[in-house]
Formats: structure tokens, C-alpha cells, sequence
């Protein structure tokens, strides 16, 4: 048997925890050796999780890259704004790496990235799990077979989730762009290049519009507090973004602790989560944050042959995964994620095919099993030095990246932009 593929890990939170949690799952092809993160709770918890020694246990990825090379490739995973100083530095170790989207905040940035890696020769892969999804690979081969003839044009919908929004993008890491990054690039930068790896072929021009349309001061309701359990009973209760419902009445008290309330304080009991909220962001008002991202975006897309696609985020949806209709010469194809439906013109037929994933409720069952398949993928690449495992070449990823700046200049000015 060939040895396992070794990794560290440099951001041990929610992301860095799911991806090497494949190590947990399959020890036989990946090992976890060394880990970096600020945070001694995180830090020593992976470690003792994974047997890491003490030595090889980091504060810092400056500390880690300090050392001689001691692991195939390394998962990054930490803060949007924190992705290029250890890509690049890893990449110039020789590491193989796997970075967690988006790849920067800026362009710049990612193109520091790229030029890096391309540099030191190394493999290189960007979490857009999307692609490695059952239903996105039930929808390439039948696009490939040519049932629906040449795509015309396709209409995709992100249905964030009201509590999403209001966990991740209103009082959550993701809310201010200063300190990750805007919407479009946090959330959505893989939905565009999910459409633009379906589509096979580049963007000429893109338009967006969005706003942060709800979640603002001017929207609290009367006598509402700053923080949930400040409300009044009666302002609170009708609140569906109320922290106490999202978190107590909704989850803990279900008996579920996983993320999101995970994420609230590093063990999760009634007295940890009560303090979490008195005292912590999650418990924020969240029309009294300090959150700038938009709640709601559309980005409009033409592609070189005159095709066309459309993409909307939304945070006020209830429950539900993405929605594809793709529009083709000789039929059309819709998805929900699990459910693929085709449609022929030729003779009014229809077909569906159902590529639902099996969900154990850990990490790696996420995204309709895309989490698993993106590092299934990237092991076997690594252990395989096999390139084209890696679903996303570097300079599609650029482009695709490239997409999502394009598409925020033009909602912030106002304006159509070439993609040059």
C-alpha cells in the first residue's frame, strides 16, 4: 500500500476542521502531521485530535514555513484576508496546496498567488467544491452527450437562508468587508465558477446589482435592544432573527450543537452559549452590527458565443439548495442540487436522475458531497501526481476570480465591464 498523503493544516476552524477531518475517515490515505493557528484551543485541539507533536504544533505559519519541508501539501483555511502570505510562502516551500475560496480579497492578490505557484511547480487546487458535486457531475455528462443541444442560456439561484445570513454575514466573520471580504467573493465566488466551468467557455462582459437592502439601523423594530436577550419579550419574540431562536429554540434545545452554534464558544452548553450571547458577537441585534456586505445581489453574465447566464444570492429564503435551469438549443435542464430533471423538445420527453450523497452530518457530506469529492480528488492528485484530478486548472480559477471582481466594480459603479 502506498504511504498516506501528509498534510498541515494552517487555520484550524470550522473549514480546516471539516477538510481534515478526511484524515479522520480515511487514515490509510491522509495523515495530518503539523498544524498553525493563533489560537491555543484550536491549535492544541487538532493537535491532540490528530496525535500532532508538540514541536509541530504552530502559532504562526511564518513559524511553520521556518522549518524544512516536513509534509506533502498543506491545507489553508484561514481569515479571506489571510490567504496570500502563507499561499505563497508554502508555495515557494515546495508545498502542494489547497486553499480554501475564495483565493484573496483582491485581484492583485490572487495574482501574486498564481504567479507564485506556477513559479515553484506546484499542484494547486481552490475549495470550489461545487464542482465535485454527484449533480454537477450528472449535469456535465449530459451536456457533453449533447441532449439539449447548445446551451443557451442558464438561470442559477443561491438561496443563502435567512438564519445563514444572519449568522455568517450579519454578526459572523463574514459580515465586514474590511476584515474578509464582500459578498460575491465570500459566498457566491464559486457559484460563478461553477457557471463558468459549466458553460466551458469565457466571459466577454458582466453586470451586477445588489444592496444590503434589510439588515441596517433603519429597519429595527421599535423598542428593539442591541442584544437578543436585552429585547423585550414582545419585540423578540416576533423576531425571526431573534439569536435566542436561532441558537436556543431552534437548535441547542432540538439537541443539536454542531455548526452554527459550534462556532459560539468552544463548548457548547446552556451556560457557555447564554454567555456567548450576552457578551459575544452572535448575540448582536442584527440591525445594530457593524455588517456592510450586501443581502441581496443579481450578477448577469454574457459569454464570448453570445450565451448567457444569471446569477442570484438571496439571504431571505427559508430552507432549499441551489437551483439550476440551464436553456439549450434542444431542450432544457433544471436541478435542485440532488434532482436532475431533463426535458427533450424533440419528442416532449422528460428524465430525471437522482444523485443523491449519503449524509452522515459531518463536514465532509457538505455542499451535496462536494466537500468529499473535492478532497478525495486532491489526495489521490497528490498521492497519484495527477494534475487532472484537480477539477479547476490555476488559470481558470484566476479567471473565474477575475469574474467576481469584475461583477462588484460593476455593481458599486453602476456599470457594464469587460472581462479582459
Amino acid at each position: 500500500m502506498a504511504k498516506p498523503v501528509t498534510m498541515a493544516v494552517i487555520g484550524a476552524g470550522a473549514r480546516g476542521f471539516g477538510y481534515a477531518s478526511f484524515a479522520g475517515k480515511y487514515p490509510e490515505r491522509m495523515q495530518v502531521v503539523a498544524v498553525a493557528d493563533p489560537d491555543d484551543f484550536r491549535r492544541n485541539k487538532m493537535g491532540d485530535l490528530y496525535n500532532i507533536p508538540a514541536e509541530k504544533r504552530f502559532k504562526c505559519y511564518e513559524d511553520f514555513v521556518a522549518q524544512p519541508k516536513m509534509c506533502d501539501g498543506v491545507i489553508i483555511s484561514t481569515q479571506d484576508n489571510l490567504h496570500e502570505g502563507p499561499a505563497v510562502a508554502c508555495a515557494k516551500c515546495g508545498y502542494n496546496i489547497l486553499l480554501e475560496k475564495p483565493m484573496a480579497p483582491t485581484a492583485e492578490s490572487c495574482r501574486r498567488i498564481v504567479a507564485a505557484v506556477k513559479e515553484a511547480g506546484v499542484m494547486f487546487a481552490v475549495c470550489h467544491v461545487l464542482r465535485y458535486t454527484k449533480y454537477t457531475e450528472a449535469v456535465r455528462n449530459i451536456l457533453k452527450s449533447g441532449e439539449i443541444g447548445e446551451i443557451m442560456t442558464i438561470q442559477h439561484l443561491e438561496p443563502l437562508g435567512y438564519w445563514h445570513q444572519a449568522h455568517s454575514f450579519v454578526r459572523g466573520n463574514w459580515r465586514n468587508e474590511a476584515e474578509s471580504s464582500f459578498m460575491l467573493l465570500a459566498k457566491s465566488c464559486h457559484d460563478i465558477d461553477w457557471l463558468r466551468g459549466i458553460m466551458g467557455k469565457k466571459c466577454s462582459r458582466i453586470h451586477s446589482f445588489g444592496s444590503t437592502r434589510h439588515f441596517r439601523a433603519s429597519e429595527k423594530p421599535a423598542g428593539a435592544a442591541d442584544r437578543c436577550v436585552d429585547c423585550p419579550e414582545v419585540v423578540e419574540s416576533f423576531c425571526p432573527y431573534s439569536a435566542k431562536k436561532i441558537y436556543f429554540r431552534d437548535r441547542l434545545c432540538k439537541g443539536h450543537d454542531k455548526w452554527p452554534v459550534s462556532v459560539l464558544a468552544p463548548v457548547i452548553d446552556r451556560n457557555s452559549l447564554d454567555d456567548a450571547l450576552k457578551n459575544g458577537p452572535y448575540g448582536r441585534c442584527v440591525y445594530a452590527c457593524d455588517n456592510d456586505v450586501v443581502d441581496n445581489q443579481i450578477v448577469n453574465m454574457t459569454f464570448e458565443d453570445g450565451s448567457t447566464a444569471q446569477m442570484l444570492m438571496t439571504g431571505f429564503n427559508f430552507h432549499g439548495s441551489r437551483h439550476t435551469r440551464i436553456f439549450g438549443s434542444h431542450g432544457e435542464l433544471e436541478t435542485d442540487g440532488r434532482f436532475v430533471k431533463v426535458r427533450h423538445f424533440l419528442d416532449d420527453s422528460e428524465k430525471v436522475i437522482d444523485t443523491e450523497t449519503a449524509n452522515d452530518g459531518g463536514i465532509l457530506t457538505g455542499h451535496g458531497g462536494g466537500d468529499f469529492g473535492l478532497m478525495d480528488n486532491f489526495i489521490a492528485a497528490l498521492a497519484n501526481n495527477d494534475q487532472s484530478l484537480i477539477l479547476t486548472g490555476i488559470d481558470e480559477t484566476l479567471e473565474s476570480h477575475l469574474m467576481v471582481f469584475a461583477a462588484e466594480e460593476s455593481r458599486r459603479k453602476g456599470i457594464v465591464c469587460d472581462i479582459k
